[in-house]
């Protein structure tokens, strides 16, 4: 009796409860937000460095090709007229000064038939650039210019001092001579003075255009080859433009300001082919310009050749989920031990979500070298039987941590599943973030919070 009325209850400090240990892994959690954050900055600069990277590529090999021509110019006279005041006599009389000006008149019919093909073999470092090379052929016809539309009187044209030009981006990247036959003449093409916007200016030496019409048409045929990288488009000058273009490239993405054909358009694993075909009436310009050629880049259209696997976005991607990651991984942890009453110190923890952080690095530096999927596997794997083979040392058995490894290895395939979709990536990430609050709530139904 009297030992029985000496006898003090044991009471537990409270940072032996769980709340405590609940508070104490929860900061951790937090506190490892910081590594986390070192390392998405890691794959931030390791992007900045690609993207460097391509810019000196683009640089060398050939950026963007636009292409706005063939265009007829011919040059006319205007006068203008001045007062000129005799110094000696008072008299003042009106003379009248030439001035050249030039009419631009855009083809009745404009072919073209491109060929793309990619190149592989630049390489940086360990950064490897896709560009390509594009083979193009353009025909077509001019017919009569009218003049009329432009209110040049006829005496005032310079028949015999016509040229063809062509507009063009990426004139550096040229890499066939450029000839141009008109009917049965041939002409090279040389550059001229730029304007000042992005495309450069190619001409014909002049010609006489009454010698050389035939039937009221001039026929041309020209070839052009490129080096060029990221996209190929056309302004449809022509009053009826016919756009044809085949390619290896097995990731296109058609823009611009037409559509291709949907009947002939074919996308596969060996490449694409795609058509436009493009009226007068399914454009608001003119067929001729007096003076100034206008800016018709909003008419643009083409393709531009994309990857579709940004190996640095989708390492971000899966850093983003390094939150989660964690998070989920610690109350797996933190369950396993209400339920076996085994004690994980905060030190264990600690280990475990460095372990966590370190998927990332070994995801970034891997996929550097292969392909993102290979990485992630090895990353993952590596990280999960780390994890295992700890976990049999802390909890001193093999069920929880077998358990464990196979719920790390579910966690980290939905997150890649999520990774690799686009637009059902937060309907499947949402409903699996709702089936692991169900499960944990299954889980810790027993759980007795109160000790």
């Amino acid at each position: 009796m009297e030992n029985s009325e000496n006898q003090v209850p044991e009471t537990k400090s409270f940072f032996q409860s769980t709340t405590a240990k609940m508070l104490m892994v929860g900061f951790l959690t937090l506190v490892l937000l910081i590594p986390l954050f070192f390392v998405q900055d890691l794959i931030r600069e390791r992007s900045q460095r690609k993207t460097e990277m391509v810019d000196e590529v683009t640089n060398l090999w050939g950026r963007d090709v636009q292409f706005y021509g063939p265009i007829l110019r011919i040059p006319y006279s205007t006068y203008e007229a001045y007062n000129v005041t005799n110094p000696k006599t008072g008299m003042t009389t009106i003379e009248r000064k030439a001035v050249t000006n030039y009419a631009y008149f855009f083809p009745n019919e404009l072919k073209n038939t491109s060929n793309i093909k990619k190149n592989e073999s630049l390489k940086r470092g360990i950064f490897n650039h896709v560009v390509f090379k594009a083979d193009m052929n353009f025909k077509g016809n001019f017919t009569n210019p009218n003049f009329a539309k432009l209110n040049i009187p006829e005496e005032n044209i310079q028949w015999s001092k016509a040229s063809v030009i062509v507009k063009t981006t990426n004139l550096k990247s040229i890499k066939s001579e450029l000839r141009i036959q008109l009917n049965n003449d041939k002409f090279s093409f040389e550059p001229q003075n730029n304007d000042k916007s992005e495309y450069s200016v190619l001409a014909t030496n002049n010609f006489d255009y009454k010698t050389l019409v035939n039937h009221e048409k001039i026929n041309f045929d020209f070839s052009i080859s490129y080096n060029g990288s990221n996209s190929v488009k056309f302004i449809p000058i022509g009053k009826v433009t016919d756009v044809s273009v085949d390619s290896d490239w097995e990731s296109p993405s058609f823009e611009g300001s037409f559509a291709a054909s949907d009947t002939t358009k074919t996308v596969g694993k060996k490449g694409f082919h795609a058509d436009w075909k493009v009226l007068d009436i399914n454009r608001t310009f003119s067929q001729q310009y007096a003076n100034v050629l206008p800016n018709l880049d909003d008419y643009l259209f083409g393709v531009k050749l994309i990857q579709t696997v940004d190996e640095y976005q989708q390492n971000e991607r899966a850093s983003k989920y390094g939150f989660l990651v964690i998070g989920l991984t610690f109350l797996i942890f933190f369950l396993i031990q209400s339920i076996s009453k085994v004690n994980i110190h905060i030190f264990q923890y600690s280990m475990i979500g460095l372990a966590l952080i370190m998927f990332y690095t070994l995801l970034i530096s891997i996929t550097e070298h292969s392909t993102f999927s290979f990485a992630y596997t090895i990353a993952g794997a590596s990280v999960v039987v780390m994890i295992t083979l700890y976990s049999i040392s802390i909890l001193k058995n093999r069920k929880f941590p077998m358990f464990i490894g196979i719920a790390l290895s579910v966690l980290y395939s939905f997150i890649y599943v999520i990774i690799q979709m686009e637009d059902y990536a937060l309907l499947v990430g949402s409903i699996g973030l709702f089936l692991i609050l169900g499960a944990v709530m299954y889980f810790s139904r027993k759980i007795d919070w109160s000790k």
